[in-house]
């Protein structure tokens, strides 16, 4: 129910925003075009602006040759030299929402059908069992509900293992396969059990060792230091699962003080610490070689791995591949209802301007109660991670264009994208992929970590960069 609720709110909140436009807002008659057929891209509402209205920031940002991007709002020149501004259109609108719904999953078809297939050897071959048996100390904790060396344990430290390495789209295999295994377990087929929703919630927490496409889109705009955001990165997502942990055990009344649980924080922690320490004497170029090597070197070792297992088990290896093969198959296909349906409630959202009037009413109240407000133009990258992963890059990419990559709008924009995933995505998928409709609490879960990533975020980025412009 919390999901269908949410679901109509985007929508009803998203039409009557664009109604009252249509109605009291001057040349926003097409609003509602735009939010059915229009593009990402597009422009209109153009108007000529007198330069005494503007502020410094845009007139400096123009001076220099550039666009100043508000929102959704474009400042800049025309080809007489007139100052003007235009509406760019961030999204597409509902029909072409649909399409990329549907692209997205048949993209996926490959490399579900590529993963789920190894994964059906590494089950045949006793390797997903092996990997429970080693985890469950820990896991068994977390996750009461699941017997002793379940296979579900071996299928979650895969994609946890994934995402740490910012492997999504091997990710996304293993999650599927995870809540697939828990959902077996589940007696009540229509709603999240606890452990679906302790998995769900730790994997939309993000934690992701290396932001190497951060960096690198960092590097690409010419940062003084490109990698400057990797501590800042992993201390927020890292905090993000925690609180996401804390939340749901809470929740599911779970005593995380217990010495098994204990003892895994504190390697998983000294592991990160070693691994910043290690990382921070490398340069832009040895953290991206680095990470290169380790994350698709693992991908390789593990196909090896489960290869040699098959061999050795004398299973038939080519015919379990094929047979999780199909599985991936249905799974990808599956899930095309699911992202039609949440991808074009967002959709509405981002095209009927809510985010610009959020994100406005939250510049004016910091200034009335005259607190710093130099974090304000890195919110709209917070505010839309949850709902689009893409969108969120694109609002980064337009803050380090406007303020500079070395600005602080632009190194806090960077930490924000790195330090969470996109929530309402996950639950779409992963929920709609075993037809789970009732998820419960997950999603207060998920948004409550997702501010806590958000609030470290901020902290951080004024302790790392606060002397930034």
């Amino acid at each position: 129910m919390a999901l269908s609720r949410i679901w109509a709110a985007f929508f009803i909140v998203a039409i009557l925003a664009a109604t009252f436009q249509a109605v009291f807002t001057k040349n926003n008659t097409n609003i509602f075009s735009r939010m059915v057929s229009g593009s990402a891209g597009d422009t209109s509402q153009t108007r000529t602006l007198d330069t005494a209205s503007l502020e410094p920031i845009i007139l400096k940002t123009i001076h220099s040759n550039k666009q100043y991007v508000d929102g959704t709002t474009v400042y800049t020149k025309d080809s007489s030299g007139q100052y003007i501004a235009y509406y760019k259109q961030s999204a597409d609108g509902v029909i072409g929402t649909s399409k990329t719904a549907v692209d997205i999953s048949i993209n996926l078809i490959g490399i579900m059908a590529l993963f789920m297939g190894f994964m059906s050897i590494a089950e045949k071959a006793g390797g997903i069992n092996l990997l429970s048996r080693i985890i469950a100390p820990f896991f068994s904790k977390l996750f009461p509900e699941l017997p002793k060396g379940h296979p579900a344990m071996g299928h979650m430290v895969m994609n946890f293992s994934a995402n740490l390495l910012g492997l999504d789209n091997a990710a996304t295999p293993f999650g599927l396969k995870a809540m697939e295994s828990l959902q077996e377990l589940n007696p009540h087929k229509e709603t999240a059990s606890n452990s679906q929703i302790m998995f769900l919630c730790l994997h939309a927490s993000g934690l992701t060792l290396i932001p190497v496409s951060i960096i690198a889109i960092r590097a690409s705009l010419h940062a003084t230091d490109p990698t400057d955001i990797f501590i800042p990165c992993m201390i927020a997502t890292f905090a993000s699962t925690l609180a996401a942990l804390l939340i749901v055990s809470f929740k599911q009344r779970i005593n995380i003080l217990q010495p098994a649980i204990l003892l895994w924080l504190l390697g998983i922690s000294s592991a990160i610490a070693l691994l910043v320490v290690y990382l921070k004497h490398l340069s832009t170029e040895g953290v991206q070689t680095f990470s290169g090597i380790l994350s698709n070197g693992l991908i390789l070792f593990i196909f090896f791995i489960i290869i040699l297992g098959g061999v050795y088990k004398k299973i038939d290896i080519f015919g379990s591949f094929i047979e999780g093969a199909k599985g991936g198959f249905e799974i990808a296909v599956k899930i095309i209802p699911y992202l039609v349906g949440m991808l074009v409630a967002i959709s509405l959202l981002r095209t009927s301007g809510v985010f610009e009037f959020i994100i406005d009413g939250m510049r004016n109240f910091f200034v009335m109660i005259g607190v710093d407000t130099r974090f304000v133009p890195g919110l709209p990258t917070a505010l839309i991670r949850p709902l689009s992963g893409s969108a969120a890059r694109g609002m980064m990419i337009d803050t380090m264009t406007t303020y500079g990559s070395n600005s602080f709008a632009g190194s806090l924009s960077s930490v924000l994208q790195g330090s969470s995933d996109t929530t309402f995505y996950v639950v779409a998928v992963y929920y709609g992929a075993v037809s789970v409709k009732n998820i419960r609490y997950s999603i207060g879960a998920m948004l409550m970590a997702d501010l806590v990533a958000i609030v470290t975020a901020i902290f951080l980025s004024y302790l790392f960069f606060g002397n930034a412009a």
